[in-house]
């Protein structure tokens, strides 16, 4: 075992060493009690590593972490359902994303920590059954990348003028999601995509679906090590499409029209704006959901947890663990996945699926408050895990980053349909999350947290629930603050209360750990944004919309209106 061990660290690290380094990131900053002295704000660095594996084509199999349950309480059924026609279908085909290498698939256990007294973590050997290799493979899931040609031309076309691209109707391999992205992370897309979709194993096609075109205000900061170090591209918004075998897409610029003239025929004379260069169409397979699991609890030794994350050797946050944490190690525990996990062992076993709901009093002492002090701190919520929505830790930057403290909440929807289930909702998240990081080419899922339409909440990014993790979420304000998607599209459907009621609950107790009031005000500088330059001093509210520091539709029309009940709301559950 120990031979293992000593290979499959040697193997990962030769295999880093031909990748590009970024600085190494500072400690995670923990957040603040009545008796202690407020979050770090010493300079910031996202975590180092190898950057995570770009678009694959290939499926692996699928571990049986556990599978959340959403609450009874709220009602599991799709916002709308897709019309549908007959159409007939052509073969496709496909290739893995350009510009990307294929990671080295190998086990990597330098996040095993050889502790006394303790069982020893046991990764599985080739020489082992199917069974033992099923549990500890990540979650199966594929990405198709297919390059867009030009459509035929209409006759009313001007001579000279781009033309739309796409792809004509065609099979493919079951996907969920789909998304189009391009080369350049800074052109935008000016026009409209739209696709249309075979439900697996029928005939029926549905009607064009729109998809989301202005996505770039949800990023990393320009200048960052995530934009900067990486081969990020533009992206569209991902739409939930549910379960689909065929696929139609099209992709038609931007007619501006001629200043001062209303007549059809000026306009259709004005040369449309070019489309981005390198377009092509992901399909996206979350794979199987993870089979359920039994319950865990909370550790048996609650004490707090050294913060010492940052630079996620994965060895670090295992070897960190209290000795009873290590005790209730599952037998069979990835090195990613319990890297992972780690940064949220003050809260749950390491390898729990949820983080329990705790009442207001049992949240005020897991924060070791100061005998007399009374913190403004809501109920910690219910969270579900990456672990327990399936994430493939193998996807992501290995290490973690961090900002100084959080002063803000910035609430966004996902822009990916309501055409979901709340069964559905580990579904959306692991296609999101791989679109974000093999399509996009980001470190990791964009968001700190998820919300779906039954009030589920769940751990977005990668660092540890309870601190201050570093987002690309609203691009020019990632620093210093979080962003929460509501899984969904609300510029002209209301969000579901449960939802609502969610955003509520998860701001009480985050915000309130680190000493923010969600109806109060807060100033942050600008990283550079359309709406405010770089270097720029903005006060908004401590829980804002992504459209208060970007000129975007973001959260939507109508969840933003309801952004008001939320701060009342959430100042309330932390006691103001």
């Amino acid at each position: 075992m120990r031979a293992l061990l000593v290979t499959s660290v040697s193997a990962t690290c030769a295999a880093a060493l031909t990748l590009p380094l970024a600085a190494p990131a500072t400690a995670a900053p923990t957040p603040h009690s009545a008796s202690a002295p407020p979050p770090s704000t010493s300079p910031a660095s996202p975590g180092a590593g190898p950057p995570a594996a770009q678009t694959e084509a290939t499926t692996r199999e699928a571990p049986a972490p556990d599978t959340p349950t959403p609450d009874a309480s709220t009602p599991d059924t799709p916002t709308s359902e897709a019309s549908t026609s007959d159409a007939s279908t052509s073969a496709a085909s496909t290739s893995d994303t350009p510009g990307t290498n294929p990671r080295t698939e190998t086990s990597d256990t330098s996040g095993i920590s050889d502790v006394p007294g303790t069982p020893e973590p046991r990764v599985a050997e080739p020489a082992e059954s199917a069974e033992s290799a099923e549990s500890v493979a990540e979650p199966a899931g594929s990405t198709q990348s297919m390059p867009l040609a030009p459509l035929a031309a209409p006759s009313n076309r001007v001579a000279g003028a781009p033309a739309a691209q796409g792809l004509p109707q065609r099979d493919a391999r079951p996907f969920s999601l789909v998304g189009v992205v391009w080369d350049d992370a800074e052109a935008e897309l000016h026009g409209t995509v739209q696709v249309r979709t075979r439900a697996t194993g029928t005939t029926r096609w549905s009607d064009w679906q729109d998809v989301e075109t202005h996505n770039a205000e949800h990023a990393a900061d320009v200048g960052s090590a995530e934009r900067e170090g990486r081969t990020v591209r533009g992206a569209t918004a991902p739409l939930w499409v549910g379960h689909s075998d065929g696929v139609e897409v099209r992709v038609r610029p931007e007619t501006p029209e001629a200043p001062g003239s209303p007549d059809p025929q000026d306009r259709a004379a004005a040369t449309p704006v070019p489309l981005p260069e390198g377009m092509r169409l992901e399909l996206v397979d979350p794979g199987e959901d993870p089979a359920p699991e039994p319950a865990r609890g909370a550790p048996a030794d609650r004490g707090a947890v050294p913060a010492g994350y940052a630079d996620t050797p994965p060895t670090a946050a295992v070897a960190a663990l209290p000795t009873a944490a290590l005790a209730a190690l599952p037998e069979v525990l990835t090195a990613e996945i319990a890297a992972a996990s780690a940064v949220n062992a003050e809260l749950a076993e390491l390898g729990a699926t949820v983080i329990p709901a705790l009442t207001q009093a049992e949240t005020l002492e897991s924060v070791n408050l100061a005998p007399g002090a009374k913190p403004y701190i809501g109920p910690r919520p219910k969270i579900v895990t990456r672990k327990g929505w399936g994430a493939d830790e193998k996807l992501r930057e290995r290490n973690f980053a961090y900002t100084k403290t959080v002063k803000a909440a910035f609430v966004h929807h996902s822009a990916t349909g309501n055409n979901y289930t709340c069964k559905q909702a580990p579904s959306v998240l692991r296609s999101i999350y791989r679109y974000h990081v093999k399509s996009s080419g980001w470190r990791d899922f964009g968001y700190n947290f998820a919300v779906d339409k039954c009030g589920n909440i769940y751990e977005g990014r990668a660092g540890g629930v309870t601190k201050a993790v570093l987002g690309a979420h609203t691009l020019g304000f990632n620093t210093n603050s979080m962003g929460i998607a509501v899984l969904g599209s609300y510029s002209s459907v209301n969000p579901p209360a449960a939802a609502v009621t969610a955003v509520s609950k998860l701001t009480a107790w985050k915000l309130g750990l680190f000493g923010a009031n969600p109806k109060g005000k807060v100033t942050l500088v600008s990283g550079g944004s359309n709406k405010y330059k770089a270097g720029v001093k903005v006060s908004m509210n401590v829980i804002s919309g992504h459209r208060d520091g970007f000129a975007t539709e973001c959260p939507g029309a109508r969840l933003y209106k309801k952004l008001g009940t939320a701060r009342t709301s959430s100042a309330k559950l932390q006691g103001r």
